[in-house]
């Protein structure tokens, strides 16, 4: 392991610059750099960003001449080889943020050259794509992670801790609502929107959450949507999605779910998003609205707009510390912190001939690992694929998970001939 200073050296690479970067990985990094990492399994560690890559390079020129004194000189690869460049290159772990279809791309080249990976949500599309990754990060002995920051969320963690100790007994159905404004969809992500849904991009989120917290078999995924606005009334471009999981539970019961999603809420919205949940249970119900949790602010000339009047200082905020230090912290930036410290410690952990065990060990870790996250992927494609038949003309499909046909089986009204979008077991 190279060493900076006499101390351990990680190094990370970043393959995508946009928003998701400037929100949690760019402080994260300027904080590490500041002050390092440190546990008590490896010890002091110096983790520092050293390359990233993007398709022209911009945005990590303007922040490399922004954030001098706060992060060391990296390497810019930028064009149609710049993942391969950052994945050759000698870094120790590579960040995904990429536009979601470009996640499974990005990521097999980061684990084919032997780097532990960390993607954002959804990891990939496709259970396909998921099998493989899983399958070469057993071959070449290295993490293979994804972020879900929700997880992290203080609420969420009280919810799962409710579960888990029996205080609320079996869910029996829920509702899940987020809700981004048009900026996400008409600037942010206006060039690669076109076929996409606000489903994919944020629905996973609470999927993960559903799955994670609940446990239980997925067994019927439904989905239906409005088109319009962001796209054409004809086009597989989708405004909003309304999502159903339906799951089977070892007892014989089930539960469903509602998610919905959309990316044209009117940018004057008083929060950054809107987002709730609410979940039934069999003595009791848990209800949560993240966006009246906490702060409202009025300032003349800044809100609605360039300040939100409903801040979110649990997911990312800048604080000025009572020791008068500036930080950004929050559970954006845990998550994936968090992954950080497992790379150490498969590292830098013990000795050598313990790695293959201490990396089992952070595999079981079912929160982040790619191989957990068969259902929420089989949620994702099956959405995509009813959708696809919706834009086509054909709504109202229907997707059997693990059925006689196959995993992944879609039903489509009027045809006789399902259609297996994934022939093995979920």
């Amino acid at each position: 392991m190279p060493t900076r200073r006499n101390r351990p050296l990680l190094r990370a690479g970043m393959a995508g610059m946009g928003m998701i970067f400037d929100e949690t990985y760019r402080p994260l990094f300027e904080r590490l750099h500041r002050e390092k990492l440190y546990t008590p399994a490896s010890g002091p560690v110096e983790v520092e960003l050293v390359a990233t890559a993007s398709r022209t390079g911009r945005r990590a020129r303007r922040y490399l001449e922004q954030a001098k004194g706060k992060i060391y000189p990296f390497e810019i690869y930028a064009g149609p080889n710049a993942l391969r460049q950052l994945a050759e290159s000698d870094v120790d772990f590579i960040c995904v943020a990429t536009p979601d279809p470009r996640h499974y791309a990005a990521a097999k080249l980061a684990i084919e050259h032997g780097k532990h990976v960390l993607i954002e949500k959804p990891s990939v599309l496709r259970l396909q794509e998921l099998d493989e990754l899983v399958e070469l990060a057993r071959e070449r002995s290295v993490l293979a992670r994804v972020v879900y920051h929700k997880l992290f969320d203080p609420d969420h963690k009280k919810l799962r801790t409710l579960v888990a100790d029996g205080v609320l007994k079996h869910v029996n159905n829920g509702y899940c609502s987020l809700l981004e404004p048009k900026r996400i969809a008409f600037e942010q992500f206006a060039e690669w929107i076109a076929g996409r849904n606000p489903g994919t991009y944020v629905a996973v989120h609470y999927i993960k959450l559903i799955d994670f917290t609940f446990g239980g078999r997925l067994t019927r995924v439904t989905a239906t949507g409005q088109r319009g606005l962001v796209g054409s009334p004809e086009e597989n471009t989708w405004d909003s999605v309304q999502l159903r999981l339906e799951y089977r539970y070892d007892d014989g019961r089930e539960a469903a779910f509602d998610i919905h999603t959309s990316w044209v809420t009117p940018d004057n919205f008083p929060g950054y998003v809107e987002q709730e949940v609410q979940f039934r249970f069999d003595n009791g119900v848990w209800n949560a609205h993240q966006r009246r949790r906490g702060v409202e602010v009025t300032v003349e000339g800044l809100t609605p707009h360039e300040l939100k009047i409903n801040l979110n200082n649990h997911y990312n905020g800048a604080f000025l510390e009572p020791w008068n230090e500036r930080s950004v912290r929050g559970y954006g930036l845990e998550a994936i912190e968090r992954f950080i410290q497992e790379v150490a410690y498969v590292e830098l952990g013990g000795a050598e001939d313990q790695r293959e065990r201490r990396l089992e060990e952070v595999r079981a870790l079912d929160y982040a690992d790619l191989a957990a996250d068969r259902q929420v992927v089989a949620a994702v494609q099956a959405m995509e694929a009813i959708l696809e038949e919706h834009a086509r003309g054909h709504p109202g499909s229907l997707v059997h998970v693990n059925c006689p046909d196959g995993g992944l089986v879609l039903h489509r009204p009027g045809s006789a001939d399902p259609k297996v979008l994934y022939a093995g077991e979920v």
